[in-house]
């Protein structure tokens, strides 16, 4: 009986874990806004790895200030969304167009359409570290 008793314990404890480190997209999921990752890789370079994902605007919609522990590459797939880098004047991209976001930069975009947008976005990024930090 003991034994069975430890063995739940200890699978409370390692879902438990598990949770914790699932990455999830709580942080990236806003009202109107959707990221759906698509790939996660890691690169010949120790502690690096490449993380893909898809967001989606819905119109009139914006993903607020953040930052990422690195580099972030943007191609826009469909629509227009304008977007703030620290220290830069906002710059308006359209399907087809592409933006370079430097590690730690504070960043936002929002979609100021009455259509649908989407961007796709690759981050190389130091590896354990989250994918996005919000600022307030």
């Amino acid at each position: 009986m003991k034994a069975s008793k430890n063995f739940g314990i200890y699978a409370i404890a390692i879902l438990g874990l598990i949770a914790l480190l699932i990455p999830t997209n709580t942080q990236a999921q806003q009202n109107g806004i959707k990221r759906t990752d698509l790939q996660r890789h890691n690169l010949s370079i120790s502690g690096i790895e490449t993380v893909q994902a898809r967001i989606d605007f819905d119109a009139h919609t914006a993903f607020g200030k953040h930052s990422h522990p690195g580099e972030e590459i943007i191609y826009v797939l469909e629509g227009s969304l304008e977007y703030e880098i620290e220290g830069e004047a906002p710059v308006i991209l359209k399907a087809g167009e592409v933006l370079f976001v430097p590690a730690g930069k504070i960043h936002s975009a929002k979609n100021n359409t009455d259509k649908k947008a989407s961007e796709l976005a690759t981050y190389i990024v130091e590896k354990g570290k989250p994918i996005l930090v919000m600022k307030k």
